[in-house]
C-alpha cells in the first residue's frame, strides 16, 4: 500500500537525498546525494530499503512529519533525539509509525546531518537519474516546507532482525587523506608545507556546496588566471583569500581557481558531520596507500 509523508515541521534545512547523480557533470550537474552516504545506507537497510533509496536529510534541528499509513522510520547520521507519538523511541533502530502519530527529529546531540529512511523510500520524482535535491542547481524536490507532502514508495524489503546497531560519534577533529595535485603548483613551497602541516577550522558559512576553512593564508606561486576546468567530489580548491574550500556533492562542475588537493572518496563522507568549529588537517603522504 503506498502512501504520503506530511511535514509538519522543515527544519534548518531537510532535503530528499538518495546516492545522487552520476554522469552528468558534462551537462553543469553536481552529483548531489547523502553528504553521509553510509549513514544514509544504514538507515535504509535498517527499513528493509534499498541501500541507495530516498530519505530526509536533515540540519542541525532535525524535522516533524506525518505518515498516512503504517511504516518502519529509522534515523541515523549525527545523533538525535526520537519520538513518535511525544514516546521516546531509539535512534539507530527501526521502529514502528502508525498512521497520524508525529515523528519528530530533534536538535543533533553532535555531528550536523541526520537521515530518516521510511519503509518503501521517498517516491518523489527523478530527475537525471536521481531524487536528490540539489541546492546549487536548483534540481530535483524543494527542500522541505511545512505542510509539502511526499509519496511513498512500496515496501518490498524485509526489515532485518537487528538488536544493536554499532555507532562511531562524530569527530571533534578530522584527519583527512588527501592526493595532492592537479595544480597543487600553483601554490607555494611553503604554502603546500603548510596544507599539510596546519590545522583548519571549519566556517560558520559551510553547507552542502563545501566546507570552507580557516586557517594560515595559502600564498599563490604566481598570479595568473587559469581557464576554467572541472573539479571533482573532495576538490580542495584555494581562491584568492587563500583560505581553502574542501568540495561536497553540491559542487559547482567546473571552476577557475586552482585545485591544489583532492580528498578520496572514503574520507569525504565524514565531513558531513563537521560543525562549526571542528579541526580539520590534511594527511597527503597517508594518501599514497590509496594508490597501493
Amino acid at each position: 500500500m503506498r502512501g504520503s509523508l506530511r511535514v509538519v515541521r522543515s527544519g534548518a534545512l531537510t532535503t530528499v537525498q538518495d546516492a545522487g547523480r552520476r554522469g552528468v557533470a558534462h551537462l553543469g550537474v553536481p552529483r548531489a546525494g547523502a553528504l553521509d552516504r553510509p549513514a544514509m545506507e544504514l538507515a535504509n537497510r535498517l527499513v528493509g530499503n534499498e541501500p541507495g533509496a530516498a530519505v530526509l536529510e536533515t540540519t542541525l534541528d532535525g524535522v516533524g512529519f506525518v505518515l498516512d499509513t503504517d511504516r518502519r522510520v529509522a534515523v541515523t547520521g549525527a545523533p538525535a533525539p526520537v519520538t513518535i507519538a511525544a514516546r521516546p523511541v531509539a535512534f539507530g533502530l527501526a521502529v514502528l509509525a502508525r498512521a497520524g502519530e508525529l515523528v519528530e527529529v530533534g536538535r543533533a546531540d553532535a555531528g550536523v546531518r541526520s537521515y530518516v529512511a521510511v519503509g518503501g523510500g521517498l517516491d518523489v520524482a527523478v530527475v537525471l537519474g536521481s531524487r536528490s535535491t540539489d541546492v546549487l542547481a536548483g534540481i530535483g524536490p524543494e527542500p522541505l516546507r511545512a505542510g509539502a507532502s511526499l509519496p511513498l514508495g512500496d515496501v518490498v524489503g524485509r526489515v532485518p532482525a537487528v538488536d544493536f546497531v554499532p555507532y562511531s560519534p562524530p569527530a571533534a577533529a578530522l584527519h583527512l587523506r588527501c592526493v595532492l595535485g592537479p595544480r597543487a603548483d600553483e601554490l607555494t613551497a611553503a604554502s603546500l608545507e603548510l596544507l599539510a602541516s596546519a590545522s583548519w577550522t571549519v566556517s560558520p558559512d559551510s553547507n552542502r556546496i563545501g566546507l570552507r576553512l580557516q586557517g594560515p593564508r595559502l600564498e599563490r606561486a604566481r598570479r595568473r588566471e587559469l581557464a576554467s576546468e572541472g573539479v571533482v567530489d573532495g576538490s580542495i580548491q584555494v581562491p584568492p583569500d587563500g583560505q581553502p574550500v574542501l568540495f561536497l556533492a553540491d559542487h559547482p562542475t567546473t571552476g577557475g581557481y586552482p585545485v591544489v588537493a583532492v580528498v578520496p572518496e572514503p574520507d569525504i563522507w565524514r565531513c558531513a558531520q563537521a560543525r562549526p568549529g571542528t579541526t580539520v588537517q590534511f594527511h597527503p603522504e597517508a594518501a599514497r596507500s590509496l594508490a597501493g
